[in-house]
């Protein structure tokens, strides 16, 4: 089961425990990275393009139940 991203006006909560601030994701995605080594061999991502990202699980840190995540309305988006 994949969980949508929160957006603006949403926020994810764990249908058990309540739990609105702390969760261990899952995630696969496809990336485009530019890389820079200095002189002596160091790696820094200098550009970084996603190209596709699929939340695989969503794991509540509270009760550790796994895709237990829903949406809900932030307070105050007027939704």
């Amino acid at each position: 089961m994949t969980v949508p991203l929160p957006t603006e006006k949403t926020r994810w909560r764990c249908t058990l425990c309540g739990n609105l601030t702390r969760f261990d994701v899952t995630r696969s995605s496809k990336v485009v990275e530019y890389v820079h080594l200095d002189l002596a061999g160091e790696p820094t991502v200098e550009e970084r393009e996603v190209l596709s990202e699929t939340i695989e699980s969503v794991r509540c840190r509270w009760c550790n139940a796994v895709d237990q995540v829903e949406l809900v309305d932030r307070p105050g988006s007027g939704s």
